[in-house]
């Protein structure tokens, strides 16, 4: 069960993320303008952290728009059914990239991501945690998966599935590169 907490850490990032993109800014452009760092943006987004209400504010004054605006704006639901290839939104950068189904996820619970670790790609050393569900299967090559403490390689037709609470962390052989189709719930990027 989600608490009103979470719950509002969602509609905030959610909401600001279908705002950032309605107005054509990057994160990286926003945390620019706003004077935060690009990793606050995406936090924020990812409902990762809560905020206050200036500091909400100081993000804001970066598209420009008021909080009331903010408050008020009601993102359009995504109904798009179909997507081809090359309308996948990319929404990661480096040696992975992932790219998604749909471009706003706003009212959808459930993410979908076409990823690709390019040789020794890697999540990171600090273990990712976010509140829901993941899993995947493995297409081609092979990734270690690290999920609280325990560790396996999977290759193709190998999968996963696990409360993403659980710390977690993806990484590429040195050698080759892999993909992989994931999904978690709710949306995280």
């Amino acid at each position: 069960m989600v608490n009103t907490a979470d719950e509002l850490s969602r509609d905030v990032g959610l909401r600001l993320r279908a705002i950032r993109e309605a107005h054509g800014l990057s994160q990286r452009e926003l945390a620019r303008r706003a004077g935060v760092t690009n990793g606050f943006i995406s936090q924020l987004e990812a409902a990762k952290i809560n905020t206050s209400l200036s500091a909400l504010k100081r993000v804001l004054d970066g598209i420009p728009l008021g909080l009331s605006e903010f408050f008020a704006f009601e993102p359009q639901r995504q109904d798009k059914v179909f997507y081809a290839a090359e309308e996948l939104t990319e929404i990661g950068k480096g040696k992975i990239s992932y790219r998604q189904i749909g471009s706003s996820l706003f009212g959808h619970s459930l993410q979908m991501i076409y990823e690709v670790y390019e040789p020794g790609a890697d999540t990171g050393r600090v273990m990712l945690s976010h509140e829901g569900e993941e899993a995947g299967l493995v297409i081609e090559g092979r990734i270690e998966v690290t999920v609280d403490g325990e560790r396996k390689i999977l290759g193709p037709g190998d999968g996963y599935l696990f409360q993403s609470n659980r710390p977690h962390r993806f990484k590429a052989l040195r050698n080759e590169r892999c993909v992989l189709v994931s999904a978690c719930t709710p949306p995280t990027f």
